[in-house]
């Protein structure tokens, strides 16, 4: 059976553990033994990170040690799934350059905050992740972010949408959805999912349903692959305050 982790908390205003409890319903739905945790120990034993398919974190902002992230770092170079969407995984620890160097992504503003009626675009892609899916409008938080030019764009929106000083700037078309691969994981990442109900959205929910599966079916591949004999990245050693 398919192991996946999820671990909650930080910031309650992005209600993670009412989007846990969607999660969690997605995954056992697809036959997944799930854990919830609501505390950050659980990525304390590096071993059952790497016997898992999928882990997922919901922590907005907050803190963490580096032994935990680079737990984390490893269980994913190994072939475990990292997935996750919104602040919960790209604005979870915002000193750890590390993290975000995994993740793909640092939130940095959301113009306008909530309620912002925007168009998210399914680029054009070879990926199955997004494959009948058609542009779709959401009234939610549109996510600004610093990007890692690695990362396979699958889904973008437009901005400016709300007035700033940003607007100045010429139109810039910002990630919604993307994937990455951190050694023999896979990564994903959707912006949306301010609050519960934006997870609620049909085609939002199917999307990151996707992207769970996608990232889980990497640990099998990755189990076949040969093992390149490349240390295991632990950090930079000047990543925290």
């Amino acid at each position: 059976m398919r192991k996946a982790l999820i671990v909650w908390g930080g910031w309650l205003g992005h209600q993670p553990e009412e989007v846990a409890a969607i999660f969690r319903g997605q995954l056992e739905a697809e036959g997944f033994e799930v854990e919830v945790s609501d505390k950050l120990e659980a990525f304390a034993d590096v071993e059952k990170l790497k016997s898992l398919d999928l882990i997922i974190p919901l922590w907005t902002m907050g803190k963490i040690e580096q032994g935990l992230v680079n737990n984390i770092s490893a269980a994913v170079q190994s072939g475990v799934g990292l997935a996750g969407s919104h602040g919960g995984m790209c604005d979870a620890f915002r000193e750890n350059v590390d993290w975000q160097f995994m993740t793909g992504s640092q939130w940095v503003a959301h113009p306008g905050n909530d309620g912002v009626r925007y168009t998210v675009n399914i680029s054009n892609s070879s990926s199955s992740l997004t494959e009948g899916i058609e542009d779709f409008e959401v009234s939610t938080e549109q996510y600004y972010l610093h990007v890692d030019p690695a990362v396979e764009v699958l889904a973008t929106t437009r901005f400016p949408v709300a007035p700033g000083p940003h607007s100045a700037n010429k139109p810039v078309d910002m990630p919604v959805i993307y994937t990455k691969r951190w050694g023999l994981g896979r990564v994903y990442y959707t912006s949306l999912g301010h609050q519960a109900n934006i997870m609620d959205i049909p085609v939002v929910r199917e999307l990151t349903l996707r992207g769970f599966l996608w990232c889980a079916e990497g640990k099998a591949i990755a189990s076949k692959a040969a093992a390149s004999g490349e240390a295991v990245y632990t950090g930079m050693q000047d990543n925290q305050l």
